[in-house]
């Protein structure tokens, strides 16, 4: 593709679980290009709180997706301490398993929400329109 969105760049997305099938799940719902439009996905992966409040923090992802799940420190915290002390935050997918924690997701300031279990249709589509409004605020 010669689309100035496809070419010569990857989208970079940090992926937040303790657990090693989900963050598979995520990967395999992925795969390598989430969209025609978009470039080809790298993800990187993170099982701790710390890790992921670390690589965040130091920059360079386009994209972050956090498992609302995840123990000792779930994705909806990590969600609303990267909004609140970063300067540009990356736009956050958050997974979560009961539509009741919706109302708690929104707390967390995430762009989007996404229901466990992963969805290999849905969670693309979602990606994939979470990196466009990302990518377009980027180049305006």
């Amino acid at each position: 593709m010669s689309d100035e969105n496809t070419s010569g760049r990857t989208l970079k997305v940090l992926l937040y679980s303790d657990d090693r099938s989900r963050r598979d799940n995520v990967r395999l719902a992925l795969g390598r290009r989430i969209a025609s439009d978009l470039p080809e996905i790298e993800i990187f992966d993170t099982a701790t709180a710390p890790a992921v409040v670390k690589a965040a923090t130091s920059g360079g992802y386009d994209l972050l997706i956090l498992d609302g799940e995840a123990v000792p420190l779930g994705g909806m915290g990590i969600s609303r301490q990267l909004k609140d002390e970063m300067t540009d935050c990356p736009p956050i997918v958050l997974l979560v398993a009961r539509a009741a924690d919706a109302w708690l997701a929104t707390w967390s300031n995430a762009d989007v929400v996404e229901p466990l279990p992963v969805d290999p249709i849905r969670l693309p589509r979602t990606v994939a329109e979470v990196a466009r409004k990302h990518l377009a605020g980027a180049r305006a």
